[in-house]
């Protein structure tokens, strides 16, 4: 029968078995999400009706590593609070450690409702891509886009901004003309959507601030199945 070493040696090796494992599992968990796949759920209702608050995504990152984003693709992005000039001001920076750490399972939670500390540059928002490098966007204050002066379809959208008796609908409208190395998203849900329209420092979201792209729901089991990209 093999003896274990005894004193602070014996205590080391006692701590490293315990320990490797998780250390092991921990760091390929950050490996794959940070470079290939990972999880994200929707916190709010800015892509009603397609996603529902709750559902739960897959993200994938492998297809922008050879191609830009395109019009129509649902995108993860990292908060307006890290690249938007006037919303960033006085913002910490996404690092990767960091990040991976506070939204790691459980401990997401530990610090949300335990240490109730809040790190917004680590939030990650889901918008769909409308606009891309090239085009002149133009969003009317109902919602509705049109791209090189031709009105885009977006079979998707179903919640656009209502009018009231004086034909106002709350909504701002938008103009663009798309610079390389950006796009413009846009929540499904015009009605209720904290996008391009809004942001203080301008509609356009840089694309090495995006995350990935959301291609599958796999929670709820009755709406599991590929997005519409």
């Amino acid at each position: 029968m093999e003896k274990r070493p005894s004193g602070v040696i014996g205590k080391i090796n006692l701590i490293w078995d315990f320990w490797a494992p998780f250390l092991f599992t921990v760091s390929v968990y950050l490996l794959i999400r940070q470079f290939a796949f990972e999880a994200r759920y929707i916190p709010s209702g800015s892509m009603l009706p397609g996603l529902q608050i709750g559902d739960k995504l897959i993200i994938e990152k492998l297809s922008y590593q050879e191609r830009p984003p395109s019009r129509g693709d649902i995108v993860v992005f990292n908060s307006p609070s890290v690249f938007d000039p006037i919303w960033s001001l006085g913002a910490g920076r996404p690092g990767f450690l960091k990040c991976g750490l506070v939204t790691f399972p459980g401990v997401s939670w530990f610090i949300d409702q335990i240490l109730v500390q809040r790190y917004p540059e680590c939030d990650a928002w889901i918008k769909r891509v409308v606009g891309v490098p090239g085009d002149v966007i133009e969003v009317n204050t109902k919602g509705q886009v049109s791209i090189n002066g031709k009105q885009f379809y977006e079979p998707y959208v179903s919640n656009f901004c209502i009018a009231d008796s004086l034909k106002m609908t709350g909504c701002r409208g938008l103009y663009a003309s798309v610079p390389e190395g950006n796009v413009v998203v846009l929540g499904d849900n015009r009605q209720n959507s904290q996008d391009a329209r809004r942001w203080p420092g301008g509609p356009f979201l840089p694309n090495n601030q995006i995350i990935g792209r959301a291609v599958f729901r796999f929670w709820p089991p009755s709406r599991t199945g590929l997005l519409n990209n």
